[in-house]
């Protein structure tokens, strides 16, 4: 844990102009640091969000608004004409390469571009559950509970979408582009290779219903796909909530058996690898 604190605080430092390197021999607790609360005044909310643009602001998404983080301060943005745009709270931020601040809202999606905010009906008045920019510079946004889900993929004011038919479920939970530039797509129907063309669904195990549930193999629940990574070794790694985790082994997903630390000779269950996050570190661990 003390090794995560580390990371994590020490990635926050570096996004600000005013900090420096940090030196990777020196423990946490050997460095100065400030923490701003809800209690200080500094937001109001939870911070779903954090991004950082080309010009080296950060930028926070809260349940209330979204905010500009100045190392020392934070400077709510300006109400816009129409308030809508930013109600409900911002779920998701990406910062495109371009400069532009794309924001997941609750109510759709809007892009921050040289303070202009400009909204982007074409996912509807749906919660933005992913949003992930490609190396294209296409900017894709998945959305939660639509009634269908849906996918769109935007480049600047224009726009193409997909799951009107149903394919994607009720919604995209997750997106990531591995090595290769293959975009996958986690949604409530599965994952999918999105891109290159043709896309392709996978099926997915299913998770064994408790003793308690009075259920046959038909109902099983392959899980949610919660978060997609890529392996060291180029494995597609597929975290779930109730089927544990997964792999893409070739064109299979199957379960991907991790030993438990305290016993080398024990592999840990479905309900001890549910997580929502997975994270590719520097050197090429994932966890």
């Amino acid at each position: 844990m003390r090794g995560r604190a580390g990371i994590l605080v020490g990635a926050l430092l570096a996004w600000c102009a005013c900090a420096i390197a940090l030196d990777p021999s020196l423990d946490i607790s050997q460095y100065a640091h400030t923490a701003w609360t809800i209690r200080d005044g500094f937001f109001k909310g939870s911070v779903y969000s954090i991004a950082q643009t080309p010009d080296g602001y950060l930028w926070l998404g809260t349940e209330f608004g979204l905010l500009r983080f100045e190392c020392v301060r934070t400077i709510p943005l300006p109400p816009p004409a129409d308030k809508r745009l930013l109600a409900g709270g911002i779920n998701k931020l990406v910062a495109a390469r371009d400069g532009t601040l794309w924001i997941g809202t609750f109510v759709g999606v809007v892009s921050l571009s040289k303070g202009e905010l400009v909204p982007h009906p074409e996912l509807g008045k749906n919660g933005v559950m992913s949003l992930l920019e490609d190396r294209d510079g296409t900017v894709w946004a998945g959305s939660l509970w639509a009634p269908l889900g849906r996918l769109c993929g935007f480049r600047g004011r224009s726009a193409q979408c997909y799951g009107e038919d149903g394919g994607l479920g009720n919604f995209v939970s997750t997106l990531f582009q591995d090595s290769s530039g293959t975009l996958r797509v986690g949604s409530q129907s599965g994952l999918w290779r999105w891109k290159p063309d043709p896309s392709r669904k996978y099926a997915m195990p299913l998770t064994k219903p408790s003793a308690s549930d009075d259920a046959d193999i038909g109902m099983w629940d392959p899980g949610q796909i919660s978060a997609l990574n890529q392996a060291d070794d180029g494995v597609l790694l597929i975290a779930t909530y109730g089927g544990g985790l997964l792999q893409l082994a070739g064109d299979k997903v199957q379960r991907y058996s991790i030993r438990a630390a305290a016993n080398p000779r024990r592999f840990l269950q479905d309900a001890e690898l549910n997580s929502n996050l997975l994270l590719r570190d520097r050197d090429g661990g994932s966890g």
